[in-house]
């Protein structure tokens, strides 16, 4: 009976690493999957707050530059708010 099975399979030590792996890998609550996952997951974000830095930074600069800037603070208001001085016409011209 023992004769046919090989000797791979007879050595305990063999088999309880495979065992732990295979319990580490799909089973326990914090497994390679998981871990992997969590991992890409953290990656994601900080690409996400490096993203947010930098728009933070280009809108402090931007919000900045129009409390000190009477002349940017203008243009702004021109340009996204179709405010016009008096006695001035604005025309909204349109590409198609």
């Amino acid at each position: 009976m023992w004769s046919k099975i090989p000797s791979f399979f007879k050595n305990k030590y063999l088999l309880v690493l495979v065992v732990v792996l295979v319990w580490l890998l799909f089973f326990d609550n914090h497994n390679f999957i998981q871990h992997w996952r969590m991992h890409r997951q953290l990656n994601e974000l900080r690409q996400e707050r490096e993203f947010y830095l930098e728009e933070i930074e280009r809108d402090s600069l931007a919000l900045d530059k129009l409390k000190n800037d009477p002349d940017a603070l203008e243009r702004y208001a021109r340009e996204n708010y179709l405010m016009k001085k008096e006695g001035e016409d604005v025309y909204i011209v349109v590409d198609d």
